[in-house]
């Protein structure tokens, strides 16, 4: 017991040297780099629903803690601030959805600001400061759109958009590298994403790019004349197949591994793999979005039904108009309108990897009798009610009018 209790007192005293490391550091860091004497604005662009952070590069050493302000024109009376005003605002990833408002989507740890699948609507200026107003350092955020995003895939021979050039600017897509492959010892896809960008001397010069005179379409550097334009391209995804193989496994000892071959033969599936696997019951004609665990919009993800190799080069969303399986830009699957030939298991890869399985089971709903109960038949009841009743009503005015008129133009001549 004591020698578990020297364990447990040296293990709190190393996080405490660590944290305090981690502490120095950053105050290292602010003590290295100055604030401008001028605001400036660093250019920071991504595809909507990705995660994304923002650290404050540079602040007092008095100040111990900041405040995160979001302007979606600069200089706008319109200001939300991202704060608890003590900077130690933190959530959980996994209750953030799409809809979610920017205050439900921002974390901010160790100074720096964390949104959450960031929207189009994010877009805008993000700057550090104090709640008393005082301003250090500043961002330019444009978040891109997924919707009618272009896409090649590079096995078909599609290329990708060309530049459109003018006079005084011109458009052009900034692609990342190659994802990984996202299956392993069978054929896999990889994805690269690109962003638009506008090249021009013409930019505003408070807004500072990595590359001078070149920034992300939607960034408040554009002058106005030029957005237009701008809007009008769109950003890009590029498709291609690869083949990468399988990492091996560690082999257990030879004693273990004749025990663990006999356990796995035991009533169990050799043709399935060996992954964590959820089980979800869903009604016949419903909805249903599956999102890999763990995965964001940047990892390299597929989709497997059994041994069906969902390929994005056919269940890529718009790939046909028609589609009631298929998988976005954010790496989901969808499936709508539920048929009981839908159900299942779906595996999912994560960077090359299979990570998780889900089993899913659809099911016929059986008919019913209405009860008067119900909500759906009051509901019913209270709006045949009301039209009656309302109905009735004009039906009295109309006769009620008429016996009037009747009476004001006296006794019929004969």
């Amino acid at each position: 017991m004591e020698t578990r209790l020297l364990g447990a007192a040296a293990l709190l005293c190393l996080v405490d040297v660590l944290q305090a490391f981690a502490i120095e550091d950053k105050g290292d860091v602010f003590r290295r780099m100055a604030c401008p004497s001028f605001l400036m604005f660093d250019n920071a662009a991504y595809l909507a629903d990705m995660t994304f952070e923002l650290p404050c590069n540079c602040k007092p050493e008095e100040v111990s803690s900041v405040v995160w302000y979001f302007q979606k024109d600069l200089g706008s009376h319109k200001t939300t601030v991202l704060t608890d005003f003590a900077g130690t605002v933190v959530v959980d990833s996994g209750h953030i959805h799409t809809g979610s408002s920017v205050l439900k989507r921002f974390s901010i740890r160790m100074f720096s600001l964390i949104v959450f699948r960031a929207q189009v609507t994010d877009s805008g200026h993000y700057l550090c400061g104090t709640k008393q107003g005082d301003f250090f350092y500043g961002y330019d955020v444009d978040v891109q759109p997924t919707k009618d995003i272009a896409v090649a895939f590079v096995d078909r021979g599609q290329h990708v958009q060309d530049d459109y050039t003018k006079q005084l600017f011109s458009l052009f897509t900034t692609f990342w590298d190659w994802t990984r492959c996202d299956r392993c010892g069978v054929r896999g896809e990889q994805r690269r994403i690109g962003l638009c960008y506008v090249q021009s001397a013409q930019l505003h010069p408070r807004y500072r790019t990595a590359v001078p005179n070149v920034t992300s379409c939607g960034s408040r550097a554009v002058p106005a004349r030029f957005q237009h334009p701008a809007r009008l391209r769109r950003p890009e995804v590029a498709v291609r197949s690869c083949l990468s193989p399988c990492l091996k496994e560690k082999v257990p000892e030879e004693g273990v591994q004749a025990i663990s071959n006999v356990i796995a033969k035991l009533g169990e599936k050799p043709w399935l793999p060996r992954v964590p696997t959820q089980f979800h019951k869903q009604p016949v004609g419903s909805g249903l979005i599956i999102a890999c665990p763990g995965a964001r919009p940047e990892h390299a993800v597929a989709w497997d039904k059994g041994s069906v190799r969902l390929y994005r080069s056919r269940y890529l969303v718009s790939v046909n108009k028609s589609m009631r399986v298929f998988i976005d830009h954010g790496n989901h699957l969808h499936i709508q309108r539920l048929r009981v030939r839908d159900g299942g298991t779906y595996f999912c890869w994560r960077e090359g990897e299979m990570v998780a399985g889900f089993r899913l089971s659809v099911t016929r709903q059986p008919r019913r009798r209405r009860a008067l109960q119900d909500p759906e038949t009051m509901y019913a009841v209270r709006i045949i009610g009301m039209s009656y009743a309302v109905i009735s009503v004009i039906f009295i005015v109309i006769h009620v009018c008429r016996c009037c008129w009747q009476a004001f133009r006296g006794p019929a001549r004969t």
